[in-house]
């Protein structure tokens, strides 16, 4: 597998990866940046985008999503809560949402999904091999807002319940959807919010 971290436009700078399987079939998770970017570097070596993951619906996570699909014809997955068509959720539709836990496999890649409301009634975290994707509900040292449409506090807390029993190995980084990344045993030891809710 071969990663690549791309950021979306300022001042939100939202963390965008970019997954390629030994095949050349690549998944983005949370497009967020210029669809132009994406393709440059599939391009580059011919890879074929087959699948993009979106961690929520919020318009600085998926502004490159639906140009991406018509383009490369990849399947779109956002949670339907989350697929508005307004302003703050752009998406109107997507192909499909998640099953709780289920698991996404794209050659050797094996993604599974967990959903975690309270930043969205639609976010999701997604783990692939040691990647825990964490899209707004879960940073280094902090969690997501839940002030915002969509958002509530109850929900965030039962969704970092969730995370910490999933009791992944402490080296499992913490990709978040903005700013620094992290470990799951930092965030799970050591996070404030964490700690509070879990106790």
């Amino acid at each position: 597998m071969k990663i690549f971290h791309l950021n979306g436009p300022e001042p939100l700078y939202t963390n965008s990866f970019l997954l390629i399987t030994q095949a050349g079939h690549a998944v983005i998770i949370d497009p967020a940046a210029e669809a132009a970017q994406y393709d440059a570097y599939l391009k580059q070596e011919n890879d074929v985008l087959t699948h993009i993951f979106c961690t929520h619906g919020h318009f600085d996570h998926v502004g490159a999503a639906e140009a991406l699909k018509k383009e490369w014809h990849a399947k779109l997955y956002c949670e339907a809560a989350d697929t508005q068509g307004s302003q703050m959720y752009p998406l109107a539709a997507a192909d499909s949402g998640y099953a709780e836990g289920e698991t996404i496999s794209v050659d050797e890649l094996h993604f599974t999904v967990w959903h975690t409301p309270g930043h969205t009634k639609g976010s999701v975290c997604i783990l692939c091999g040691e990647l825990l994707f964490t899209g707004d509900t879960l940073f280094a040292g902090d969690t997501g807002r839940t002030d915002m449409p969509g958002g509530s506090h109850a929900e965030m807390v039962e969704s970092c319940k969730k995370l910490k029993s999933l009791a992944l190995p402490t080296m499992t980084k913490v990709l978040p959807g903005h700013e620094d990344f992290s470990t799951y045993g930092r965030e799970m030891g050591g996070n404030s919010f964490i700690r509070a809710f879990c106790e």
